[in-house]
């Protein structure tokens, strides 16, 4: 008893048997520390049920079969029962071991009759946990399972972000078509217009042939966008698991890009300690953490007490018929001397490991302090870019007008038309990128702060 004694005074010295927590003098951790166990502000964006932010019902039916189907997110749930199973295990590892082994045979011996002999023992085996072991593997199998939770999390919030940005770029790219063919269309007429000039002796074959060529260029844009088109239905299929096929998204779409009214300077903490994945990181932290507890905890003696009893005709050297119960009782400690380098290779590559997971964490937190106000500046310019392409738009369809009727008057070249219809369909192809663009900035935004409840 004052080998324990002294045991696990030793231990308690290590800190063998203390929880996981944050390093006290790593001021990003402790500022993280501070903001996770802060009251949740479910007001604000990035804490919103994704309901309602994408309230286009289109969209949300879309979300809800991706989250339905989808087949990262079940493989995520599937980690978590897998984590919750190693910690049902790690649980029941406190409790004893019982094996039942049976057995028979019969003996002859300098040709006499055969013996049989027989036993119905029953084994109990309980390893006391007066070192840690079974401790330190309970509580990184239960860090693991919040790890897994958290990454479930956020795979649902890339799974609802996913669909979001298909959504809108299959709605932009199906406008871009139909722009696109609107304006072959009225550039085939404009051949037909230049040819009709050339007839009435107003214009030259060159401008005939600048505008054919002009005609066959969109033509040929017409198909990079179906390709475009039909990779962007192919990816919502395999977000919502089924067969390709071809979405008809509502010509409406655009018009339900959610606009939030986020002003601020900087990204708090509190911000980012809601974010799944910065969670996650932390468990990989006390995961690691507790497994350099197991491999310290394996410096220690192992403390087994057994018991076996049970049926038996056979005692000792004699045979006896009926037989009769045994019952033997029995402990053991073992303790470690020399296991080749094994442990002290372990500890060693457990606090490597440890380390890594800590400089993980302190990344995670900095690359998502950058997501934020990336996408914060993003959105902001993508709407005032939206304002001036407006603009841009407006005065460029002025100037076809404009052209065109100089053109009839003679006062005009064919190239200053030419030059007018390209700039008008190139601003507003702009146009449609530039409101995807926002939309898609809105969804890496809500994305960016942990949405995706």
């Amino acid at each position: 008893m004052a080998i324990v004694g002294i045991s696990v005074t030793m231990l308690s010295s290590c800190h063998i048997y203390n929880k996981f927590d944050m390093p006290k003098d790593n001021a990003l951790a402790q500022e993280y520390v501070q903001a996770r166990d802060a009251e949740l502000d479910t007001t604000t964006f990035g804490n919103l049920k994704w309901q309602k932010v994408f309230t286009d019902p289109v969209l949300a039916d879309l979300i809800n079969q991706a989250l339905e189907n989808n087949v990262n997110l079940q493989n995520a749930k599937l980690n978590v029962d897998i984590a919750h199973a190693q910690l049902k295990g790690a649980k029941l590892s406190y409790l004893p071991s019982v094996a039942l082994a049976p057995n028979g045979a019969y003996a002859s011996y300098a040709g006499s009759d055969f013996v049989g002999t027989y036993q119905l023992p029953m084994a109990v085996s309980w390893e006391i946990d007066i070192f840690g072991k079974l401790l330190n593997t309970k509580r990184g199998a239960k860090a693991a399972v919040l790890q897994s939770e958290a990454y479930q999390q956020a795979v649902r919030s890339q799974v609802i972000a996913g669909v979001a940005n298909c959504y809108y770029a299959i709605a932009t790219l199906q406008q871009q078509l139909d722009l696109s063919r609107q304006t072959a269309e009225n550039w085939r007429q404009s051949v037909e217009v230049m040819k009709n000039l050339k007839l009435a002796g107003r214009t030259n074959e060159a401008a005939v042939v600048q505008s054919t060529a002009n005609y066959y260029s969109i033509l040929a844009s017409i198909t990079d966008l179906e390709v475009a088109l039909d990779a962007a239905n192919n990816t919502m299929s395999l977000l919502l698991n089924v067969m390709p096929q071809k979405w008809n998204i509502p010509a409406s779409a655009m018009s339900n890009i959610p606009a939030p009214e986020i002003i601020r300077n900087g990204v708090p903490m509190i911000e980012l300690a809601a974010r799944p994945d910065i969670r996650a990181a932390e468990q990989s932290v006390a995961v690691a953490y507790y497994a350099t507890k197991q491999a310290r905890a394996a410096f220690y003696p192992g403390l087994t007490i057994s018991a076996n009893g049970g049926f038996t005709n056979m005692l000792g050297s004699i045979i006896t018929n009926p037989g009769d119960f045994f019952v033997q009782l029995a402990g053991s400690l073992t303790a470690p001397l020399f296991a080749r380098g094994a442990n002290i290779a372990r500890l060693e590559a457990t606090r490597a490991q440890q380390k890594q997971a800590m400089n993980n964490f302190e990344q995670a937190l900095l690359s998502a302090s950058a997501e934020v106000s990336d996408a914060m500046l993003v959105y902001g310019k993508s709407a005032e870019k939206a304002d001036l392409l407006a603009l841009q738009v407006e005065n460029l369809t002025k100037s076809v007008e404009y052209t065109q009727e100089l053109l009839s008057l003679g006062t005009a070249t064919y190239l200053e038309v030419l030059n007018a219809q390209t700039s008008l369909l190139s601003a507003q192809m702009s146009q449609l990128s530039c409101q995807q663009s926002k939309a898609q900035a809105v969804i890496n935004l809500y994305q960016s702060l942990g949405g995706g409840r």
